[in-house]
């Protein structure tokens, strides 16, 4: 059975895509942190990140770190954190999200699916899209 996960990516459910490509993409949590709150995910299911090969795990990483830097810019934020914790949905994804204080890594302190507002998670999507030179299906803009 395919992952939630896989389910975004083929358009069996939607996401909020902020960058794609053969390998990796990426959409905005349904459950974030903060508003910004990004899931960098390999194309292929793999449900522990130990398990990804080589090249893989490195384009996910390098994706990250574009992701990490859009987000920390859009928001202004300190920094932009990082976290695997892979228990929520068996295919690896890498959280990423505009952090100032340790105390926003809490898990606990995530919205609801249904407590969010459309409006800022669309205006989220957009703020990231923007820094990362996609279009609204992640693609990278071509010149």
């Amino acid at each position: 059975m395919s992952s939630v996960f896989t389910k975004i990516i083929n358009g069996e459910l939607p996401g909020r895509f902020v960058y794609r490509d053969d390998k990796v993409v990426a959409f905005l949590s349904i459950e974030p942190l903060r508003y910004g709150h990004t899931l960098v995910v390999p194309v292929a299911e793999v449900d522990k990140w130990t398990d990804l090969d080589a090249q893989t795990w490195a384009h996910l990483n390098e994706v990250a770190m574009k992701v990490g830097n859009a987000v920390k810019n859009a928001w202004d934020s300190q920094r932009a954190g990082y976290i695997i914790a892979g228990f929520d949905v068996p295919h690896t994804h890498i959280h990423v999200f505009p952090t100032d204080k340790m105390e926003e890594y809490d898990f606990k302190r995530c919205y609801a699916a249904d407590a969010t507002d459309a409006a800022a998670m669309d205006e989220a999507a957009t703020r990231i899209r923007q820094h990362l030179g996609t279009d609204t299906d992640g693609y990278v803009v071509q010149d």
